[in-house]
């Protein structure tokens, strides 16, 4: 959180950051939201898209809807459902009459340990859409690109009219995305970063959290490349002696902040799971082992 401090943080008023895109930021930070959640407004004309409406505080809420002003929202479009991205939907859908739309509806016990990112139970879309669907208002248009890994329903949405992507928590500049079991998919999380890097269209990404994102196919790229470095880190820590996660995590996040270990720990599990999936480890109980090299 001390990285906070020099960050300016207009709450709870729109800005301008793109053609066609409005940001309102909420007042959420913490050290998994950063300066908290982000919510766009799409659109210049009499209709528009509002997408991660957040957290459902009244501050937030208001400046949402004065962001709007005498635009009709035709669209509430949430990435996925986590409770610091889509509560919001339900009282701006009331206010609006707008429908929900994006990802499914999904709510798990969550064991990790981000009490942040809580699966929001009262999430219900009026339209649910699948990779390559679009809903479209005045003078733009959003694509749905599927990107299950962070949570199995996360959802992107391209702006066909100028490149720009709203990556939700699947790509961010300031972190990376948390990948936390039993909801959280690392094998999934990788082949949708694989998918992103692949659409040359995309010029900009705009996360739910954090600096817009100038150059996303070179983040993609390093973001795979950083996770393929992991997953050679937990195999040398399994070769020499540390078998469980509770022992790898110190070893392999020196430097960062503690607080933070719990969740690298969810990370480090799901990295885990594709190993296993991939018959490199195995497990019995929390002890992970190198498997045999075949004969």
């Amino acid at each position: 959180m001390d990285a906070l401090n020099d960050i300016a943080r207009p709450y709870a008023e729109a800005e301008r950051i793109a053609p066609l895109v409005r940001r309102v930021l909420a007042r959420n930070p913490s050290p998994f939201t950063f300066t908290g959640t982000q919510t766009y407004i799409v659109g210049d004309g009499a209709e528009v898209a509002v997408i991660d409406p957040g957290p459902a505080d009244p501050e937030h809420l208001g400046a949402m809807l004065a962001a709007v002003g005498e635009a009709k929202v035709v669209a509430i479009c949430c990435t996925h459902t986590h409770r610091d991205h889509s509560p919001a939907a339900a009282p701006l859908k009331a206010l609006t009459g707008a429908p929900i739309v994006g990802c499914a509806p999904l709510t798990l016990d969550d064991d990790g340990p981000r009490a942040d990112a809580a699966f929001d139970p009262d999430y219900r879309p009026d339209r649910v859409l699948a990779d390559g669907e679009t809903i479209s208002g005045q003078g733009w248009t959003l694509e749905a690109v599927t990107t299950p890994g962070h949570t199995s329903n996360h959802v992107c949405f391209a702006l066909a009219e100028t490149g720009a992507m709203f990556t939700g928590d699947h790509v961010m500049g300031w972190s990376t995305s948390v990948v936390s079991p039993p909801d959280g998919d690392m094998t999934d999380y990788l082949a949708s970063l694989q998918k992103l890097y692949e659409r040359e269209q995309d010029t900009v990404y705009f996360p739910a959290h954090g600096p817009a994102v100038e150059k996303p196919r070179q983040l993609v790229r390093g973001m795979i490349g950083h996770r393929r470095q992991r997953e050679r880190q937990i195999l040398r820590q399994i070769e020499e002696g540390n078998h469980t996660v509770a022992a790898m995590v110190p070893l392999m996040y020196k430097g960062v902040d503690e607080r933070l270990w719990p969740a690298a720990g969810r990370s480090v599990l799901a990295h885990l799971l594709d190993l296993e999936r991939r018959r490199l480890v195995t497990r019995q109980d929390d002890i992970w082992s190198l498997c045999a090299a075949d004969a």
